[in-house]
């Protein structure tokens, strides 16, 4: 016999303005499920996530929340009230009887400190701090929002182990297919209003919807030659009773309405670049490039040639450096050592992480043209911005709505739009995965394959890399990165090739005992190992921003001549968080190339 649900939506419905966004929805969540919400941008996921955890009362339907069991919601934006520090707003997700000490871990685990402050945190540190106050109860029911947005690729990771060792019930709305894939074993798609559940994972759902969505057009095309058919007996055919000839007129309008009232599958975003002359066949040439700052370097001897047609990706934990090889590949910085050498004709158009190019008080057409009328140059033909912003899904009466207005898929979605339109052929991409539904993001697969163009771009989206991607640029140790052919997974099974290449000479050279070291060391990462692999990605991004501040402080010509102390201190602080950020980062490579090798 089945246990009785943690939580039950029957029936749910809510409407916001004309058409229902859920029209009698049922999710049922049992102890242990793993659920993926899967659907649309404006699909009402996170808004039916918001009525499970309690934040929105629906129009209509049941809602059933076991008394005992406990809730935690992840929101998209963390909101931290109060609380005024990290320590402070991850306690308060507590319950009574909860460990304590989970806090400390997970805070720890996640890199951040008990003591920073709320008000100070960077968008990816509230993202964090945000994960660890729903995790530390261990709750009955964990509803996440997007949890991986903003995270880079260890800590997604370690997510994902985290979870697995939960006992908590899961439902996740992610953009993140590898997430989903690992961490789910039930989809639920949420589609025009109503919700239709798969009892398995991720890994089968988009196979099983593409049958869903052709079974259900084979239905209306029958239901279309059948409407044909009664309207061609009711004007032609020969006159019957009379009766039975107001029961087929009944039948007809019967079947005229629910044609009418069946909501189709929602459009798909028609994607198309602004194209310019051909760039020569080298795109790209680095020779032995190197930049540092301080007495940290984040790149050392550098060299590769990008050719035209190349997808190029650059992967690594936040903070190691990639944006600066980036800006350096594309001639925005200088290296401090070797050259850069941009071929003939090479036009670049970049999409930047942050929607810098997006301001808030503008309206969405004028984000588009930057001001100019109501028309957009794609390929070289004008097109009305009502009709270029309709294959992004925005509906006419939007283009006027202030880009402040907009939500985060929205906003990626106007952001894409206006790169796209901008002739070049070099696609420089920066997350350009976040905040975009499934969908659009296989349509930007697609494109990118298309491309006839070059792409550099920048992802902690482990699927993505892997279906775009061409070659791949990771970091090493001390600076050093290397480019391996295919995608991330491609890049991951040659570091482990490599590393056990290098085990036998090693051994050789050393020439250790055989009982010197247990089995069970060879096959999985020690406790210390894999708590210090999970914590150093923070700690290295916490020893970052000190650092800077420290620059920043020690760069007033004036500090010596006022507190001469306090130069000395500032300088002294500095030399330390440089060593400790160097070792650091050698620590975290040799054990990430070593758990990749455990792995593998």
């Amino acid at each position: 016999m089945a246990p009785p649900p943690l939580l039950r939506l029957d029936g749910v419905r809510l409407t916001f303005g004309g058409t229902p966004l859920l029209a009698g929805v049922e999710l049922n969540v049992l102890p242990g499920d793993r659920i993926a919400l899967v659907g649309r941008n404006g699909s009402g996921k996170s808004t039916l996530l918001k009525i499970a955890a309690g934040q929105i009362e629906p129009d209509g339907g049941e809602v059933f929340r076991q008394p005992q069991a406990t809730i935690r919601y992840l929101p998209q934006e963390p909101d931290f009230g109060t609380a005024e520090t990290v320590g402070a707003y991850v306690a308060a997700g507590l319950g009574p009887g909860d460990d304590a000490y989970r806090v400390t871990f997970l805070v720890e685990a996640l890199g951040l400190n008990e003591s920073q402050r709320t008000a100070d945190l960077s968008g990816g540190e509230a993202r964090r701090a945000a994960l660890a106050r729903v995790l530390a109860p261990e709750p009955d029911i964990l509803l996440l929002d997007e949890p991986t947005n903003h995270l880079d690729l260890p800590t997604i990771e370690w997510l994902e182990g985290e979870i697995a060792s939960m006992k908590s019930a899961l439902v996740t709305i992610s953009h993140d297919r590898r997430f989903l894939q690992n961490t789910t074993r039930a989809t639920v798609w949420l589609d025009r209003g109503t919700a239709r559940r798969l009892e398995e994972g991720f890994a089968s759902f988009e196979g099983w919807r593409d049958k869903v969505l052709e079974e259900e057009e084979r239905n209306l095309q029958k239901l279309d030659r059948k409407i044909v058919r009664e309207e061609h007996w009711l004007r032609y055919g020969v006159t019957a009773r009379r009766t039975r000839n107001e029961r087929r007129l009944a039948q007809l309008h019967a079947m005229r309405a629910e044609r009418k009232n069946t909501r189709r599958a929602v459009g798909t975003v028609e994607m198309t670049m602004g194209e310019t002359a051909q760039s020569g066949k080298l795109v790209i040439e680095a020779k032995g490039i190197a930049k540092s700052y301080g007495e940290r370097t984040l790149v050392r001897d550098f060299s590769t040639r990008i050719l035209r047609g190349d997808r190029v990706g650059l992967v690594g934990p936040n903070g190691i450096g990639k944006t600066t090889l980036l800006k350096m590949l594309v001639g925005v910085l200088e290296p401090d050592a070797g050259t850069i050498r941009i071929g003939a004709n090479v036009d670049l158009s970049f999409l930047d992480q942050k929607r810098a190019a997006l301001r808030d008080d503008v309206s969405v057409s004028e984000a588009l043209t930057d001001g100019r009328g109501d028309q957009v140059m794609v390929n070289g033909e004008p097109r009305h911005v009502a009709g270029y912003l309709k294959d992004f899904l925005f509906q006419p009466e939007q283009i006027r709505t202030p880009v402040g207005n907009l939500s985060g898929g929205e906003r990626a979605r106007l952001l894409l739009a206006k790169t796209l339109a901008t002739p070049a052929n070099l696609l420089v991409l920066d997350e350009p995965t976040n905040d975009l539904d499934m969908e659009t993001l296989d349509l930007l697969q697609e494109l990118i394959a298309a491309y006839p163009g070059t792409v550099i771009l920048v992802s902690h989206d482990r699927d993505f890399l892997d279906r775009t991607v061409t070659s791949t640029i990771a970091p090493d140790t001390d600076g050093r990165w290397i480019e391996y052919a295919g995608g991330y997974s491609d890049m991951l099974s040659q570091r482990r090739d490599e590393t056990k290449a290098a085990k036998p000479a090693a051994s050789a050279s050393k020439a250790p005992p055989p009982a010197a070291k247990p089995a069970s060391a060879a096959t999985k990462l020690s406790y210390k190992q894999k708590y210090a692999l999970e914590t150093l990605p923070g700690r290295i991004e916490a020893l970052e921003k000190s650092i800077a501040k420290l620059e920043g402080e020690l760069a007033d010509p004036a500090l010596f001549s006022k507190n001469a102390a306090r130069f000395a201190k500032a300088s002294e602080e500095l030399e330390n968080a440089r060593a400790d950020l160097a070792a650091a980062e050698d620590e975290w490579l040799e054990l990430e190339m070593l758990r990749a090798d455990l792995e593998g």
